[in-house]
């Protein structure tokens, strides 16, 4: 079986020199320590807003939770960055997909973070770096779910200092995910994503970039197939 760096070079001679530079510089910079979850987001720009903002701070998945809402995004808006980040979505419509979600992440080592104007709550600018977090965001009427708040790990504010209760969630989202990554930047916390993921992620890039990319490798596989056979 092919390796993931295999695939990618075999992908690579259909890609213009300009596109793998920008791979190769892009994927050193994304990040899974840090994920995006929201919860039923119905407002178009609002959602296309936070892909975008994940995509430039450098944030590869986005958990994408339907309940009640469907989450759609307007293209004038993501500007494409849709295409370069992972979405992955709970929308089982005989399941609690909050709750889906949350038993995901924390699997996976998450701390879930719910924003809330809670007094007590930790901010971008001081809460803990070291565990991967979860930031996750609710709908624009009523935030976060019961559930959501239940589970979460940690609370995080944003300082706010005018007469409006809070910040738009697209405005909320790159606030805090600013401020994260550059924290992380300048710290000591091993946020890149490994040798094996990188090489993941590039070949996932190069897939949604090369036309007819599993016709490609089907016919490699079936080459190397051959050749271990004859």
């Amino acid at each position: 079986m092919a390796t993931d760096t295999e695939r990618y070079e075999l992908l690579c001679r259909f890609i213009t020199k300009n596109k793998r530079d920008l791979f190769n510089r892009i994927a050193p910079e994304r990040t899974r320590h840090v994920t995006v979850v929201l919860e039923d987001i119905y407002q178009p720009h609002n959602a296309s807003a936070v892909v975008r903002t994940a995509d430039l701070c450098g944030v590869q998945d986005i958990h994408i939770i339907e309940n009640r809402n469907k989450y759609t995004v307007n293209p004038d808006v993501t500007l494409g960055s849709s295409k370069w980040t992972d979405m992955i979505r709970y929308r089982d419509r005989n399941a609690d997909n909050a709750m889906a979600c949350i038993t995901a992440l924390k699997q996976k080592g998450y701390r879930i973070v719910a924003t809330s104007p809670r007094a007590d709550s930790a901010t971008p600018e001081d809460i803990d770096l070291e565990r991967p977090m979860a930031f996750c965001f609710g709908t624009e009427l009523t935030g976060l779910s019961k559930t959501m708040m239940d589970h979460a790990d940690t609370f995080l504010r944003i300082p706010m200092y005018g007469f409006t209760e809070s910040f738009n969630i697209s405005v909320s989202a790159a606030i805090v995910l600013y401020t994260v990554m550059q924290r992380l930047r300048n710290s000591g916390v091993q946020w890149r994503l490994t040798p094996g993921e990188l090489d993941a992620l590039k070949l996932s890039w190069a897939r949604k970039t090369v036309h007819s990319a599993q016709h490609l490798e089907a016919r490699f596989d079936a080459e190397a197939d051959g050749g271990a056979h004859g």
